[in-house]
């Protein structure tokens, strides 16, 4: 059964889609924990980013490395940090979260209810960036 990311991947589920390429993909989380919040997967369904090859692997990491910055150049945030956790989903992911506070990556926060404008807005502020 695919994963609800292979979905978002494969456009049966809407999301506000960040950056893409043949490999990965990045979109808006849709229960953020802070505006901007985003989720980079690798195309290929995996559960445990471990499992990757080695150059899928370091490739993730560069790709996810380029939406950081932009995501860095779009929100006002001192930095941006970053979490891998992989038990909510079975499909290796990793958390770009926009940070003014360490308080801002507390999975126990309680998560935002943005509106349609406001995950268009700051997607496109971010793919703009």
């Amino acid at each position: 059964m695919s994963s609800i990311f292979t979905k978002i991947i494969n456009g049966e589920i809407p999301a506000y889609k960040i950056a893409e390429n043949d490999d990965f993909a990045a979109f808006l989380d849709a229960m953020p924990l802070v505006k901007g919040h985003t989720l980079v997967v690798p195309k290929k369904e995996i559960d445990l980013i471990f499992d990757l090859d080695s150059e899928e692997y370091k490739n993730l990491w560069g790709f996810t490395q380029d939406v950081a910055k932009k995501i860095k150049n779009a929100v006002p945030c001192i930095r941006v940090g970053i979490a891998v956790v992989g038990l909510e989903v079975p499909h290796a992911h990793i958390h770009l979260i926009p940070l003014n506070k360490v308080e801002d990556m507390n999975f126990k926060n309680e998560r935002l209810k943005l509106s349609v404008e406001d995950y268009t807005e700051i997607q496109n502020s971010i793919i703009n960036s």
